[in-house]
């Protein structure tokens, strides 16, 4: 028996049948940084590769008892939030942030890849003024950061996010029209830098699931945050390099190298 205990990341997320994004991708891009996810699922949803046709948020209840059971029972290294299923689920997150006291990554996930709502008026709201400050970092995309924000450009949304109390933000560009991706990082004590990233045809569904796992997993591995955010996009574009076509809509993240998995 292997008694050296990686480092544990817990990941509040949804679940998604097709296994491109949600608790799925938070276990496979977290052991693939060398640490391991506990899971906790939030919303159950009906989607395909294409778009989400439905999201059935987990209990309150459930919920509290399978986190409460956890942190009980576990040492945790990171939180890693993805989608909230409502904003009933709110304080237990809270909680569970205090009770833990370590590093947060946030995926503010308002919408599905194709479009689809993901996230109701109050637990958007929820997700504004009561999680993004407690959070060490998040990683919204262009599009969620402008709604969250009220801005239009990153620096005037990370302008106004910061000030609602969040440290860092990484505000990316993966479905922005622009020749290259363009990740933008901020620190709220003034710090800037662009990531620039080829730009791979065709679309993806989970890179940003992916992005803020790898990133929540290389934290909980002692990384400074901006050598964690760097090592964490490279890792995200070598997974989309190697992306899977699993059925007729847009490819999903190939999270595991080559030779990764046991034969």
């Amino acid at each position: 028996m292997n008694t050296t205990i990686p480092p544990l990341v817990l990941c509040l997320s949804g679940h998604d049948p097709g296994g491109g994004a949600g608790l799925q991708a938070d276990i496979e891009a977290v052991g693939a940084q060398g640490a391991h996810a506990l899971g906790v699922i939030t919303a159950l949803t009906v989607q395909d590769s294409r778009d989400v046709r439905r999201v059935e948020p987990v209990s309150a209840a459930l919920f509290a008892e399978q986190v409460n059971l956890l942190l009980a029972d576990s040492r945790i290294a990171a939180i890693k939030l993805g989608l909230v299923g409502s904003a009933e689920q709110v304080p237990v997150i809270l909680d569970a942030i205090a009770r833990s006291r370590v590093p947060v990554v946030l995926d503010p996930v308002l919408r599905a890849g194709g479009g689809s709502p993901l996230a109701t008026t109050p637990t958007a709201r929820a997700i504004l003024e009561q999680l993004l400050p407690v959070a060490t970092i998040a990683t919204p995309n262009a599009d969620e950061a402008r709604r969250l924000s009220g801005a239009a450009s990153p620096a005037d949304c990370a302008a106004r996010l910061l000030a609602g109390g969040c440290e860092q933000l990484l505000i990316t560009g993966g479905d922005e029209a622009s020749p290259e991706v363009e990740n933008h990082w901020f620190h709220r004590d003034g710090e800037h830098e662009v990531f620039r990233w080829p730009r791979l045809a065709g679309g993806f569904h989970g890179a940003g699931c992916t992005l803020a796992s790898a990133l929540a997993a290389r934290l909980a591995l002692g990384e400074p945050p901006r050598v964690a955010v760097r090592r964490a996009q490279a890792y995200v574009h070598e997974c989309l390099q190697r992306a899977l076509k699993t059925g007729r809509g847009r490819a999903i993240p190939g999270r595991w190298p080559p030779g990764r998995w046991p034969r």
